[in-house]
């Protein structure tokens, strides 16, 4: 059975930090491109950012380059969001998925963690 399991969300005021898991089990994790996406109310689900199988390559959206870390341990399954100098406009539901393939695409996501940033 594949999961995704996204862990270490809440509330943190401005100017903090949040470090975000998630725990991969299932499926042939090392294989797989790794991103993190989040979803503000009433807004499009956006990408966040996104490594690659063997985390050679790493791309973050504008929004949170030089603040956000995303990384991967293929030994633990696990991927990992360090979220630095938080902004109330970084409040959202954060999903983890997992994507290989190009003609066939095959995609996992996770349950979503919220995370809120308020004083």
């Amino acid at each position: 059975q594949v999961q995704l399991v996204e862990s270490g969300g809440g509330l943190v005021q401005p100017g903090g930090s949040l470090r975000l898991s998630c725990a991969a089990s299932g499926f042939t994790f090392s294989i797989y491109a790794m991103s993190w996406y989040r979803q503000a109310p009433g807004k499009e689900r956006e990408l966040v950012a996104h490594i690659t199988s063997a985390g050679g390559s790493i791309d973050y959206a504008d929004s949170v380059k030089g603040r956000f870390t995303i990384s991967r341990d293929n030994v633990k399954k696990t991927m990992t969001l360090q979220m630095n100098s938080l902004k109330p406009e970084d409040t959202a539901v954060y999903y983890c998925k997992a994507q290989r393939g190009v003609v066939r695409i095959v995609e996992y996501w996770g349950q979503g963690t919220q995370v809120t940033v308020s004083s």
